[in-house]
């Protein structure tokens, strides 16, 4: 699965780590919004890495968690979905908005190994300083540069370059990041 290749979700190892990830998410959107160390606690059972001063308002949803690799001084906003049947990897100063997607899986265009419950997937790497606008959707295998915008409600079907503003669906690069 990590590697790109086919896979069936359906596998006895891959549906016990599902499991165990669904109980670890049950418990962190379950908490109480003083209840910060528990939830620091949680997210460090549960993604492979993540840095200090990591911010993720429930509900927050993900397939196995242990795929996931977050920088330091990250903040993810309510109800944000990461599939993560390949890395996701996030740098530092992350800020996300509500509702954003990041999907690694992907199934075959081929409709006979499709309807055979075969999929596979691609990792996702968001750079440092990295702003994404809520409802914005970002597709297997993308890269988004550091200090890129990726504005609200955007597909995002191709890799953004850093220090640049991205908008639409399909996203599009408007322009480059603004320098002070």
């Amino acid at each position: 699965m990590l590697s790109g290749d086919l896979y069936r979700a359906s596998d006895p190892e891959l549906s016990a780590a599902l499991l165990r990830s669904a109980k670890l998410q049950d418990r962190y959107n379950a908490t109480e919004a003083d209840q910060t160390g528990i939830r620091t606690s949680i997210l460090r059972e549960l993604f492979g890495s993540i840095g200090d001063n990591c911010t993720i308002r429930p509900s927050f949803h993900c397939d196995y968690g242990s795929n996931i690799r977050m920088g330091r001084n990250c903040f993810v906003n309510f109800n944000c979905v990461f599939l993560d049947c390949a890395q996701i990897t996030i740098g530092d100063d992350l800020q996300m908005a509500p509702a954003v997607q990041l999907y690694t899986a992907a199934h075959p265009l081929n409709p006979e190994p499709r309807r055979s419950g075969l999929e596979f997937a691609k990792p996702i790497t968001i750079g440092n300083n990295v702003w994404i606008g809520g409802g914005a959707i970002i597709l297997p295998g993308i890269t988004i540069g550091d200090h890129s915008i990726i504005g609200a409600g955007s597909v995002v079907t191709r890799s953004v370059p850093p220090m640049t503003i991205a908008a639409g669906n399909p996203a599009r690069v408007i322009r480059a990041v603004p320098q002070t």
